[in-house]
């Protein structure tokens, strides 16, 4: 392509955004909503995975052995735990460090009850691995695993909160795929009106070009221009809004309501615009073209 083709094409478009500006903002505006609307949304979705992230990371598998087991036997169930996938970390349990849990746990405060067991373990023989997966939905795979070692005695799993937790991740996909179908739908119609509207004010001219010999680029490449220019302005003002808005709402309502700082941990600004920056610009432009692409196919017949 002529940098002179370039520029009239860059221009020309630049021009149609100009010339049908009504409906160009509208579209911008409306692009801007929905963009906004999916930063918010995926902003909060972020934040709500990691709090999920952080609960699964707390949810252990707890093996327990044989009575009897050799320590050279509880240590290569422990090598063959950890050549596992799934398990992301696990800890060993040993039957002293058992009772010195419980104890302080039930008997805080209350060290009469514990002394009169003397210098005996009542939990001699459990001694476990506390097991953490980097994915709670394969906690019953893992089990599964787990129950046919020999001397496993028994395996608990907090299943209700597994099934609890997988729910939510697949019911957080399904609404996050829903809701950007609509958004993208949405802008694509209206810029596909914009671009149309276009297209009947230059009708004559259109034709005019065509009569002379113009190329199918050269006709349709400025309504394309318009599509693209059209996303990306109604997507990067949305992205500095939230760019500049989130770290204040998250310090406000870590202010607001102080008990949330010992419930989650807000995932910082940078994390989270990383990745929402550039797919934020990708939608908006992918869905500018799109919608010029469609209009300029149906309504341009070169």
């Amino acid at each position: 392509m002529k940098i002179s083709t370039l520029g009239y094409t860059i221009k020309e478009g630049i021009r149609n955004v100009w010339t049908n500006k009504v409906f160009s903002i509208a579209s911008i505006a409306t692009m801007a909503a929905c963009i906004f609307l999916f930063g918010v949304f995926y902003s909060i979705l972020v934040n709500f995975q990691s709090v999920v992230q952080d609960v699964e990371s707390g949810v252990a598998v707890t093996v327990f052995f044989d009575e009897g087991t050799s320590q050279e036997r509880i240590d290569q169930i422990g090598y063959e735990i950890s050549s596992r996938d799934e398990v992301s970390n696990f800890n060993y349990v040993s039957a002293d460090e058992a009772w010195e849990e419980y104890k302080m746990i039930y008997f805080d405060g209350n060290e009469d009850a514990a002394a009169a067991f003397g210098s005996e373990n009542p939990l001699a023989n459990e001694a476990s691995y506390e097991i953490y997966m980097s994915d709670i939905s394969v906690q019953q795979d893992l089990v599964d695993y787990l129950e046919s070692l020999e001397n496993v005695r028994t395996v608990r799993q907090s299943e209700t909160v597994a099934n609890t937790l997988s729910d939510a991740n697949k019911l957080i996909g399904i609404v996050s795929v829903a809701i950007i179908v609509i958004l993208i739908c949405v802008a694509v119609f209206l810029i596909s009106n914009t671009v149309r509207t276009g297209i009947t004010v230059r009708k004559e001219e259109i034709g005019i070009m065509k009569m002379i010999g113009a190329t199918d680029f050269f006709v349709r490449a400025p309504f394309i221009i318009e599509g693209i220019l059209i996303g990306a302005v109604g997507a990067i003002i949305p992205l500095i809004i939230l760019y500049l808005g989130y770290g204040r709402v998250i310090n406000y309502v870590a202010d607001r309501f102080g008990f949330l700082n010992n419930m989650l941990t807000f995932v910082p600004a940078r994390t989270v615009f990383t990745i929402l920056l550039p797919v934020g610009l990708i939608l908006g432009i992918g869905i500018g073209y799109i919608g010029s692409r469609i209009t300029v196919h149906k309504h341009i017949n070169v």
